[in-house]
């Protein structure tokens, strides 16, 4: 009988374990395809006419020149050296919709996606100049949220602490 109770323990411990694990597999990347170079759409959405900066880190691998595609704006290349360009959006990009944007650079390719929002700006749009995407870094790009590792902790301990509180309760009356 006691070692039913402490599987239920260790099973309820391991349940509440698989429920704090990160969602580092979770798979919702928006690229498509694995590049050695990073690169970004800045803004990810924006109207029809509008400017977007296209953006590339090089320190991955893309020495060359780079192109840059997409359905909705005219082929762009990014020269040796330089790690942005800008392009402008057709006026007649569906609104709604999301295009495919892929840069190609060493015999390797990527895409990530540019949604067309309603409405058409009364000129160019600025768009200021960011950094590329932080590839690599799996998530942790924010560094550690102690609030978030402090609450997790207490959570699995809190667990932890009543099975074995419920499993000493329930010994003690039977002996009795």
């Amino acid at each position: 009988m006691r070692a039913i109770r402490v599987a239920s323990a260790a099973l309820l411990g391991v349940t509440a374990l698989t429920f704090t694990a990160p969602a580092a597999f979770a798979g919702d990347r928006d690229d498509h395809g694995i590049t050695p170079f990073a690169f970004s759409v800045q803004p990810s959405t924006i109207a029809a006419g509008g400017q977007v900066s296209l953006l590339l880190k090089r320190e991955g691998g893309c020495r060359g020149k780079a192109t840059v595609t997409s359905g909705v704006f005219d082929t762009v290349t990014i020269a040796p050296g330089q790690s942005s360009a800008t392009a402008m959006v057709d006026w007649d990009a569906r609104p709604g919709a999301v295009y495919d944007v892929t840069f190609s650079c060493g015999g390797a390719s990527g895409s990530t996606g540019l949604t067309i929002a309603g409405g058409r700006p009364d000129g160019p749009t600025p768009v200021p100049l960011q950094r590329g995407v932080r590839a690599g870094v799996g998530g942790s790009a924010g560094g550690f949220d102690l609030k978030e590792i402090g609450l997790g902790t207490a959570l699995i301990a809190g667990s932890v602490g009543a099975a074995w509180y419920m499993t000493r309760r329930r010994a003690a009356s039977e002996e009795s």
